[in-house]
């Protein structure tokens, strides 16, 4: 097997690094300004990043996971405020791989053009239940869902009997109930609840593999932009003691500093590792539970510890809100939440 990027994927980097550099250079949106950065999603959108997972009949790229992956590791590294994880891994992939033709056609055209957020609950114990009688109803309340609120359609597995299916729910619907929640990025984050609220099934019938692979996406997903805003910390932080000097020298040419951000630099790259073999597996149709699992456990174990040590590096900048560092640490516990925590990853593995 061979992780490195293809010629396409090193393409879609260098793309989606020139669009969040142009985004730097004009100054990201901060977290007071609104809950995402528009101008920055529109320039998404019209560089081709938001549609590269879409059928080529639907004017997308018809690309899968692993390119999907490598932008929102790119985005967890800059440190951009944008629906990009909740949007394209926890939408736009589980849409595509089961949606019928005419969900499709009705909702990705407007995700692709920027004028459409998606959003999902990530599968865990399901606590929503669905019934039918003249249409699909749902009752019941979710964890907290990324952009619920801004959403078009949120993605909601549900138990239906013997059964567990996705559906399709229109946030601002009847029967629908929104409760912001607070997170430690600021992104919005809400809990959904459900009394009789209507809703469509993904796909053409109820099927437990699209709460599989929607599980799989956006824990996928989840771990990429973890991984990112690691890779991003590690980055301004070797910067960082490279050029602060203490007693006339780098901070990097001492001995302590230099064994801590090796640690740090360690993690990273095991992390995206982990990171790759899983993404490899799961693009390549193969069972990649286990390995998604070992890369969340990898992230959150090592990962929030290795940021910890770059705030301390850092010294009194590292806690500076003007400095970009707290994004890195704040996207990255919001990930670590989202996917459960270290110890809920090692029950999976059952170790």
């Amino acid at each position: 097997m061979d992780f490195d990027l293809d010629d396409i994927q090193r393409d879609i980097l260098g793309l989606t690094e020139a669009v969040l550099q142009k985004a730097h250079g004009e100054g990201i949106a901060p977290a007071e300004a609104g809950d995402f950065d528009d101008a920055l999603w529109a320039s998404l959108a019209k560089s081709g990043l938001l549609s590269l997972a879409m059928p080529t009949d639907l004017g997308g790229d018809g690309l899968g996971i692993a390119e999907l992956s490598v932008v929102l590791s790119a985005v967890g590294k800059s440190g951009a405020r944008v629906p990009a994880l909740s949007t394209l891994a926890m939408g736009v992939l589980p849409l595509c791989a089961f949606g019928t033709r005419e969900q499709k056609a009705e909702i990705l055209p407007d995700v692709a053009a920027g004028n459409a957020v998606l959003t999902a609950e990530l599968p865990g114990a399901l606590s929503v239940h669905a019934t039918r009688e003249d249409q699909w109803l749902l009752n019941g309340r979710t964890a907290a869902v990324l952009y619920a609120q801004q959403a078009r359609r949120v993605l909601v597995p549900a138990q239906v009997g013997e059964r567990s299916g996705v559906f399709l729910v229109d946030p601002h619907g009847t029967g629908v109930s929104l409760h912001r929640v607070p997170s430690s990025s600021g992104a919005p984050e809400y809990i959904m609840r459900f009394v009789n609220a209507t809703a469509e099934v993904l796909g053409a019938d109820v099927s437990t593999d699209a709460v599989e692979w929607l599980r799989g996406a956006g824990t996928l997903g989840a771990v990429a932009v973890g991984c990112g805003a690691l890779a991003g910390a590690l980055e301004l932080t070797t910067h960082h003691i490279g050029t602060r000097a203490q007693f006339g020298k780098p901070l990097a040419t001492f001995q302590a500093v230099a064994q801590q951000i090796a640690d740090v630099y360690i993690a990273a790259r095991t992390a995206d590792l982990a990171l790759k073999a899983a993404t490899w597996r799961l693009a390549s149709g193969l069972a990649a539970d286990d390995d998604l699992t070992i890369a969340a456990y990898w992230l959150i174990a090592e990962g929030l510890p290795a940021l910890r040590t770059c705030h301390h590096l850092h010294g009194g900048v590292g806690v500076d809100m003007s400095y970009p560092l707290h994004r890195h640490y704040s996207v990255l516990k919001d990930v670590a939440r989202m996917l459960g925590g270290a110890e809920q990853q090692r029950e999976r593995l059952g170790v």
